[in-house]
């Protein structure tokens, strides 16, 4: 009879899985995102639990790939393809960051010339292949890479400026945020900036409108510091955090059509994040900002903004010529400093060409600083800007 009653005992388990909600939804939100989706399958009951389970997952998740591998693919394209058989969120919004040197696969030494290199287009393609389709997507190849590694929010960020490295911030659908991708490119026809652009973007007229992060490209290219100027100075808003600074190029923009796009236009991309719950502060580590003791006194004064550090992420946009150089061999010491006062807010960002940001606070309408009564100068070289965006209380 030993058979009968483990048949019995299944019998029950089943009819538990099958008729009682809030067991399957406990068991459910063991399972990461794309098995909870196979499972959604199996009845209405689990399908109406995956979904309640999916729409609780409202923290931000992040792919990290600090180690080189084989040239075929870059060591981001492996990281995701692995982590998101692991991840708890359905991506609505994805932000990666690669280094420019080896996503495209210039590195191959002499004996691998016969092997055909790989392009930027190429990686990005792969990248995007691993994303669900209706995600937004905003790829940057920059020529350093700062992120944190997986596993824990509190594990120490690393500043990587030579090497393969980089990240990938997936965003969850999160109730009252609203996260969007822009892009605008100079139009080589017109010197004047047509700003009813700004209005289509949702960077105008949006009372909820709370940070954007934005990124020049091609900042060589004459004329690009003109354009850029155009696009940042109607955005400089006090009540408006802009932070982000100079990337070697963009190598996605899913959102929209960009395959018309003239490859020696410059032009700036980014992200703009809306919702009354979403609270940021940004400050600038100017060149007086030298030692490990100024340094710390930057974070003291980001910190004193108060903002929440649960939920929350932070960013840091520094120059190519700050890092362990500029800091006399001594290295990871921004990214150090950010760990010391945020113990649990993960870092990403990079070194570029020069940094868009100033020191801001946005949490009503309280205003960190303002360097005087002018609007500020968002334009730099040699600095790092840090910035805190928090999305948020979550369940």
């Amino acid at each position: 009879g030993r058979a009968g009653g483990a048949m019995e005992a299944g019998g029950k388990g089943a009819f538990v899985l099958g008729n009682l909600a809030e067991v399957v939804e406990r068991v459910l939100g063991f399972l990461p995102t794309k098995a909870l989706l196979r499972a959604a399958c199996v009845c209405r009951l689990w399908r109406e639990c995956a979904r309640r389970t999916l729409r609780a997952r409202q923290r931000v998740a992040w792919v990290s790939a600090l180690e080189a591998g084989p040239a075929e693919t870059h060591a981001l394209v492996r990281a995701l393809a692995r982590e998101l058989e692991q991840v708890h969120v359905l991506p609505q919004t994805v932000l990666y960051i690669a280094d420019a040197e080896t996503f495209s696969g210039h590195e191959e030494s002499h004996e691998q010339k016969k092997a055909r290199k790989r392009t930027s287009k190429e990686t990005a393609i792969a990248l995007e292949k691993l994303l669900p389709k209706r995600c937004q997507v905003l790829g940057l190849v920059t020529p350093g890479i700062v992120v944190t590694p997986m596993g824990s929010s509190s594990n120490r960020p690393q500043e990587i400026e030579e090497g393969e490295a980089g990240f990938a911030l997936l965003f969850p659908k999160i109730d009252g945020v609203k996260i969007h991708t822009f892009h605008f490119s100079k139009d080589v026809k017109n010197r004047v900036f047509d700003e009813s652009k700004f209005a289509e973007a949702g960077l105008k007229n949006n009372p909820d409108l709370r940070v954007v992060l934005l990124f020049g490209y091609n900042s060589w290219k004459s004329g690009a510091t003109r354009f850029l100027h155009q696009i940042v100075n109607p955005l400089n808003e006090k009540s408006i955090i802009l932070a982000g600074g100079q990337v070697e190029s963009f190598t996605s923009l899913t959102s929209e059509n960009n395959s018309a796009q003239p490859g020696d236009a410059c032009g700036v991309v980014g992200l703009a994040f809306s919702g009354p719950q979403i609270q940021s502060a940004t400050v600038l580590l100017d060149q007086d900002v030298a030692d490990e003791r100024t340094a710390e006194a930057a974070m003291q004064r980001l910190k004193a903004a108060n903002i929440p550090e649960h939920n929350t992420i932070g960013f840091m946009f520094a120059c190519v010529g700050r890092g362990y150089r500029y800091y006399k061999t001594k290295r990871n010491m921004e990214a150090d400093a950010f760990r010391k006062f945020f113990p649990n807010v993960p870092l990403f960002g990079f070194f570029g060409h020069g940094e868009i940001g100033c020191d801001r606070i946005v949490t009503g309408n309280f205003v960190l600083r303002e360097c005087n009564d002018i609007k500020d100068d968002l334009l730099h070289g040699y600095t790092t800007v840090m910035t805190l965006i928090h999305l948020g209380s979550t369940k």
